[in-house]
């Protein structure tokens, strides 16, 4: 190996907001809200119905999490088989501890092309450590060629959504951004475009169809690497990943290093389950492997950036680890009631939605405000679990960093064991922590205490006071009973009814 994973994971510390300061704005875009409703209550109906074919479902779910879970166990032996296979099958593999160090491999690889360009697959993990940016202070322009991230490009934007990363922008708004930005990057919008679908899928086709024919070096992630044979597999719906894939003479993939499946037999769960869990779709248009270089046929060069950036510390937590079973089916988005009202932009990091918000925090730690809140940003339905394709708990592990971001304790953080702090701005919550640990501790002090609760809840307000009054604002109080159930219970008999 060429590296080693215990480096400092640098998707650099966020300056955003904490979430709620943040999702306030989204919340009160009426334009925003209509986007993000239509649309995710469309792929959420559509989902359910592709789900419902497979009379295995649930087999498959468990399946998927088994292999996940077998292979982060096993992750060291894994990756180890896959560099071998990569290397005898001609390509080239880096490891990066973190983001600084990913992005200085792929530039200096760019760069020895020769060539101040490339174009690039969709891919989240390029942009988890800004490969962009990184690429752009070096004189290199990379240009986004799916739909939805060239929409964001030009439109000097953020994605929002894992699956569909313009979801916050309607036909009207992609029009204009069209007509206004294209001519900057390449060819220009068509004169008299209109917001038509056909129409803006001609003008993007249009403009990145020249880049595609003048790249020498293309860009990608991956959702799945094969260790057995070394093979790298990219899932997409448009075809631009198989141009970018197949065309350029050098290609660089950027994968981080949970996205790895011991064999073939384990990858064809995944691809049953990915596209129906996604595009609500029986399988992907596109569905590209490659196994490091052929002669003659496709990219002559071959590089495997292997991406840690804080993935070995989230293995570390028992809990937390299973986020790394993710596929990014961004099916957990769909459902959930917070990203549906806030969209993605809020969760101040490339992984929104409830994924987001139990990944992010453990990539980067939760020293910073937005990454401290986003265990909060969640009603803790639990509809995100009943929708993963790979059974990730993530109301459970919401709670577990909640835990983390009050009370503090021990975490893994570069490799090392490290004593957290509580965050600022929990003592109250702490305070009431300890009492009720006490009461419970206690069970006279309890039982006197639900007593006078009961006799005492004519008094009992309908509001809470100070701070709680934003948290009663949108709920009722639960109303108190006439009796503890202890009395209740010893006063029926165990309710068969009889006094006692």
């Amino acid at each position: 190996m060429s590296g080693t994973f215990v480096g400092m994971p640098v998707f650099p510390p966020p300056t955003h907001p904490a979430f709620p300061k943040a999702a306030h704005e989204a919340v009160n875009n009426p334009t925003l809200r209509g986007n993000l409703r239509h649309a995710t209550h469309t792929i959420r109906a559509k989902r359910a119905k592709a789900v419902a074919e497979v009379s295995d479902w649930a087999a498959l779910r468990e399946a998927g999490k088994q292999i996940k879970d077998h292979t982060l166990r096993h992750l060291d032996r894994y990756l180890v088989q896959l560099e071998e296979a990569v290397t005898a099958a001609g390509g080239t593999v880096h490891w990066a501890a973190d983001a600084d160090e990913a992005n200085r491999i792929v530039t200096e690889l760019v760069r020895a092309t020769g060539e101040s360009e490339v174009v690039k697959v969709k891919s989240m993990a390029t942009q988890e450590i800004g490969l962009n940016e990184a690429l752009e202070a070096a004189g290199i322009r990379a240009y986004e060629t799916d739909l939805a991230e060239l929409i964001v490009q030009l439109g000097h934007d953020r994605p929002s959504h894992i699956l569909v990363p313009a979801i916050h922008r309607n036909r009207g708004e992609i029009r204009d951004i069209f007509r206004k930005e294209m001519g900057a990057w390449g060819r220009p919008a068509p004169e008299g475009l209109t917001d038509t679908p056909a129409e803006l899928a001609e003008a993007a086709r249009l403009h990145l169809r020249e880049k595609f024919l003048r790249a020498k070096v293309g860009i990608s992630g991956a959702n799945f690497m094969v260790a057995e044979t070394g093979t790298l597999v990219v899932v997409e719906s448009e075809g631009n990943g198989r141009m970018c894939l197949t065309l350029p003479e050098t290609l660089i993939s950027v994968v981080g290093i949970e996205k790895i499946v011991p064999t073939w037999q384990d990858l064809e769960v995944f691809l049953q389950t990915l596209p129906r869990s996604s595009t609500a779709e029986r399988m992907n248009p596109y569905t590209s492997t490659w196994t490091g270089t052929t002669d003659g046929d496709g990219p002559q060069t071959f590089h495997l950036v292997l991406l840690d950036n804080g993935r070995t510390d989230t293995l570390a937590d028992e809990v937390g680890r299973q986020a790394l079973r993710c596929i990014r089916c961004s099916a957990c988005l769909n459902v959930c009631p917070v990203y549906e009202r806030a969209g993605g932009h809020a969760y101040g990091s490339v992984y929104p939605g409830p994924i987001g918000a139990i990944l992010s925090p453990q990539l980067r730690g939760t020293a910073s405000e937005i990454d401290a809140s986003l265990p909060y940003a969640s009603s803790l339905c639990g509809a995100c679990y009943e929708v993963c394709p790979v059974a990730i708990d993530i109301p459970e592990v919401l709670v577990h960093l909640r835990e983390r971001v009050v009370q503090g304790g021990e975490a893994v953080r570069n490799g090392n064991k490290v004593l957290l702090k509580p965050a600022k701005g929990h003592a109250a919550e702490r305070a009431a922590m300890r009492a009720a640990r006490w009461a419970f501790s206690h069970p006279a002090a309890l039982r006197t205490g639900q007593r006078l609760a009961s006799r005492s809840r004519r008094l009992h307000p309908r509001t809470l006071p100070g701070p709680g009054r934003a948290w009663s604002g949108t709920r009722d109080l639960p109303a108190v009973p006439a009796e503890p159930f202890r009395d209740w219970w010893q006063r029926t008999g165990g309710g068969k009814g009889g006094a006692k």
